[in-house]
């Protein structure tokens, strides 16, 4: 008697390990899924912080003859210019004096520049609209055919274009 007590005491431990290993499977499951739910929320969050600034697509295009500097917004969303900080390279090299948008007249730049750089028009820039500065003789360096030229878009502190063509 006393071996089939012992018989059907193996067969309790044996169905209770039986038991307990669906447990902890459905217990690491789970915490497996809370954890990818939480990668998963995380990286959602950050792709969304990154996108601070506004998206827009522009076209450059720079008069070496005349100096001149367009920006022309082709598409996206409107641009707040009371944000925007404009940086023109020419070779490599940023320019001494760069333009305060929006602006009528400034030091290194001749006259009032065109379009929303003027801080007489509408402060949002939308597509369709064409933006220009003419670089004055004395703003180092000078843009002539051929140079390289690079116009960087920033709008509070978020880069939102980089252009660069090649000076006509």
């Amino acid at each position: 008697m006393n071996g089939g007590v012992r018989g059907a005491s193996s067969n309790a431990r044996d169905g209770a390990a039986r038991g307990i290993s669906p447990v902890v499977g459905v217990v690491l499951l789970i915490a497996l899924t809370v954890c990818l739910a939480a990668v998963i929320a995380v990286g959602v969050g950050a792709w969304s912080l990154e996108a601070g600034g506004p998206t827009a697509a522009f076209d450059l295009s720079v008069d070496g003859e005349q100096s001149t500097v367009a920006v022309e917004h082709v598409s996206g969303d409107p641009v707040d210019v009371g944000q925007l900080s404009v940086v023109i390279t020419v070779n490599d090299e940023e320019l001494t004096d760069q333009p305060p948008v929006p602006f009528v007249g400034a030091n290194g730049f001749v006259g009032t520049p065109n379009g929303p750089f003027n801080s007489a028009t509408d402060q949002e820039w939308r597509a369709g609209e064409r933006a220009s500065v003419t670089v004055a003789e004395g703003n180092d360096p000078g843009i002539e055919g051929g140079d390289s030229v690079t116009v960087t878009l920033t709008v509070d502190g978020d880069r939102v274009a980089t252009l660069e063509t090649t000076a006509s």
